[in-house]
């Protein structure tokens, strides 16, 4: 049986733009915030125990590990770390295969870095050949994503590795892993042998914690320690670091979400069949959609009943297509049925 009685429907709309789990967190989440002390809350929150529960689960050593306000903070530390060029050297680059999360390429140029962008294929298979030429000796970050977001695709492990020896002395590799809990594959077994590589992961998508803001960053200690010095001190709050604990101990519903993502994502596949629809076969907990020139009646039809898509046409290689989350089953079928009823209209 589901942990989710009725799925709650958040600011007036049913948000499957956000990638956000829309049934929310486990109520063991609820039930140990409610617990949260007076003086917890007025002091400054102590990590041993939350950053523990995270090694844990990732199979790690704690001193791998940094928590952060959201995986965003420790991409913005790695740009700080990374990128920011000394007086009079020359700009330092970061490579983003695209396309990609539109924060590293606003935290490479916040940093002062140089972007290089290196363009999809078609069929958004991994392009390691052009990451590879576009390194060069001022290459400092490698931004890569597993699953990639916005096309859900994923890309070979063995790519990762396979830059990670190509980037220069002093360079690192960032492995954005948002998305790896659906996808059931992780490089963080392998950071041993590659001090090099960085991976972030968040536990806003999977485990339902988006309104908390708590994420992680993983990597060698020596390589974390730069990382580390752009973290603001006590960055996490008290409740997204007893919030964590809760939501790791309850696995199950973790789960459970994961299972609805699957059965979300068929149900989501068969309705673009009917409706003579292209997609592209997903890794993670959406679905971008390739409808042409239909896209803009899609979004804006949904839209107006209720239902939020994401129009991904302006990113590189994605024009036409709207990404659609697919989790709670509830919530599919009703993207589904807007989605039928404002093509069937368009007609």
């Amino acid at each position: 049986m589901s942990h989710y009685q009725k799925p709650p429907e958040l600011y007036d709309g049913l948000r499957l733009h956000q990638n956000e789990n829309t049934g929310g967190c486990s109520p063991r989440v609820i039930a140990a915030l409610a617990q949260l002390r007076p003086d917890q809350i007025g002091f400054y929150p102590p990590y041993t125990a939350a950053t523990a529960a995270v090694a844990t689960y990732l199979g790690v050593s704690t001193d791998t590990i940094t928590l952060l306000n959201g995986l965003d903070e420790g991409i913005m530390a790695v740009a700080v770390a990374y990128l920011r060029a000394e007086i009079g050297g020359p700009q330092l680059e970061a490579v983003v295969p695209e396309p990609a999360f539109e924060i590293f390429r606003f935290d490479t140029a916040v940093a002062g870095g140089k972007l290089v962008q290196v363009m999809p294929h078609e069929d958004f298979s991994f392009p390691l050949d052009e990451v590879l030429a576009a390194i060069t000796p001022n290459t400092r970050v490698v931004f890569v994503t597993n699953p990639n977001n916005p096309t859900g695709a994923d890309m070979p492990l063995e790519a990762i590795r396979t830059i990670a020896h190509r980037v220069p002395p002093g360079a690192i590799v960032f492995v954005d892993e948002a998305y790896a809990e659906f996808a059931g594959v992780s490089f963080i077994p392998q950071l041993d042998a590659f001090p090099n590589v960085v991976v972030g992961r968040t536990f806003s998508k999977a485990f339902g914690l988006a309104g908390l803001r708590i994420g992680c960053i993983v990597g060698a200690p020596q390589t974390m320690d730069a990382v580390r010095r752009g973290v603001p001190v006590y960055s996490v709050n008290v409740a997204a670091a007893v919030a964590v604990i809760a939501a790791l101990e309850d696995l199950d519903h973790l789960n459970d979400y994961l299972r609805q993502v699957n059965e979300s994502k068929a149900l989501l596949y068969a309705a673009c069949d009917r409706l003579g629809l292209a997609y592209v076969a997903s890794h993670s907990n959406f679905v971008l959609v390739r409808a042409g020139d239909r896209t803009d009646a899609l979004v804006k039809g949904a839209f107006a009943k209720g239902i939020y898509f994401r129009d991904r046409s302006t990113e590189p290689g994605c024009a036409g297509s709207l990404r659609i989350a697919t989790g709670i089953v509830e919530h599919t079928h009703r993207a589904i049925a807007v989605m039928e009823e404002v093509l069937c209209a368009a007609r």
